[in-house]
């Protein structure tokens, strides 16, 4: 398929009732047909359109679409649904021999009568043109796909263009389903919206721990540069990492407390001072509290172990 399309152009954006077919005032309408029984008369190719008063839901089960919605575009690649309320903008490309249905229907058709769920399973639908995508396997996509065949199977009946219950039975559980599955989707995108939050938060946060470890900042200033008060950076870290925001910068600490113990030849004292304790002694009870060991005992320790010779 192109990567690019130039779309559009004309004097005015056409609108339909159904693709290539004038829209009729006050008409009630719920029609489903086969993706390919429209598209292929077009060479796969759907102009840009607009539906005045219809919502359509085309449900593409195998192959893909590049598709246009208002001023976005995308790649879609089955199984998915493309959810469009009126007067959205739309347009698509479909790989030939694509297999999927085109739902189209007025909502009066659909919710008279109708109050409670379903009107709001409508409203969480079609509140905004949406992508919903699923895994092949996923037993959601089976349902849904299964529903949008026997709904085209009844459509297909001498009775389905008219008032049969079963279509809006049909119709009633699409809609239903598909609600459901994008309540879903927004809130797994939300939880994973929150997630990457969090996560570049707790990055930023070592990023100044390894910046100013050696300042020993307290953990107050730390917050203050994240915007963040001491419970939440604690709540933060434990929820990263497991463990409190000071065991952290303690943890950074005392890994480079060893490294210059072992590579740096100079007194304990003197690389206390340079790891920012103004008290030598102070530094030798936390290094041994954090390493069961003082630093002379770690550096002997790890002479013996065969690490490189230091002096001290």
């Amino acid at each position: 398929m192109s990567a690019s399309l130039l779309w559009g152009g004309g004097t005015h954006i056409p609108s339909f009732a159904l693709y290539g077919e004038a829209a009729v005032p006050g008409h009630e309408l719920l029609h489903i047909e086969e993706v390919q029984s429209r598209s292929r008369l077009y060479h796969w190719e759907i102009q840009p359109h607009t539906h005045q008063g219809l919502y359509q839901v085309l449900w593409l089960w195998r192959g893909q679409a590049e598709v246009l919605l208002d001023e976005h575009r995308a790649e879609v690649q089955a199984p998915a649904a493309i959810v469009l309320p009126p007067t959205v903008v739309h347009g698509f490309r479909f790989a030939p021999e694509t297999d999927g249905r085109v739902l189209t229907l007025s909502a009066r058709w659909l919710l008279e009568g109708e109050t409670g769920a379903l009107g709001a399973a409508f409203q969480e639908l079609f509140t905004a043109p949406r992508l919903l995508h699923f895994l092949p396997d996923d037993d959601a996509a089976q349902r849904l796909d299964t529903l949008f065949r026997e709904l085209a199977h009844e459509f297909q009946r001498p009775a389905g263009a008219g008032a049969a219950p079963v279509l809006g039975w049909l119709a009633r559980a699409l809609v239903w389903r598909l609600a459901q599955a994008s309540a879903l989707q927004r809130q797994a995108a939300a939880v994973g919206e929150r997630a990457h939050r969090h996560q570049a938060l707790y990055t930023r946060f070592l990023w100044l721990v390894e910046q100013h470890f050696l300042e020993h900042w307290p953990l107050q200033r730390y917050g203050e540069r994240l915007g963040l008060s001491l419970q939440r950076l604690n709540r933060l870290t434990r929820s990263a990492s497991g463990r409190s925001a000071l065991e952290l910068v303690h943890e950074r600490l005392t890994r480079e407390a060893c490294r210059r113990l072992i590579y740096i030849a100079a007194p304990a004292a003197s690389l206390a001072l340079e790891l920012g304790f103004e008290d030598p002694a102070y530094f030798s009870r936390f290094f041994k509290r954090r390493t069961g060991l003082s630093p002379q005992q770690y550096r002997l320790a790890q002479q013996q172990a065969g690490q490189p010779p230091t002096a001290g």
